[in-house]
């Protein structure tokens, strides 16, 4: 696997989560300095050593809410 997709939200209470597509990977923090750094963290414990990702690509989604 040569990079792994993160879809990156901001959280309802504050902060922001990153979530792995097509893997069971899930972090928070509270700012995207700190979400970083967790991503990178959690990235290198999922995979055995050697197998992770050379690319982490992030994906921001905005969910927005418009009255009719």
């Amino acid at each position: 696997m040569n990079e792994i997709l993160f879809f990156v939200k901001e959280a309802p209470e504050g902060g922001y989560t990153a979530r792995a597509l097509g893997e069971s990977i899930f972090t928070e923090a509270d700012d995207l300095d700190d979400l970083h750094q967790q991503v990178r963290d959690v990235v290198h414990c999922h995979f055995y050593e050697g197998k992770a990702p050379e690319i982490i690509r992030w994906h921001f989604v905005r969910e927005e809410v418009m009255m009719v």
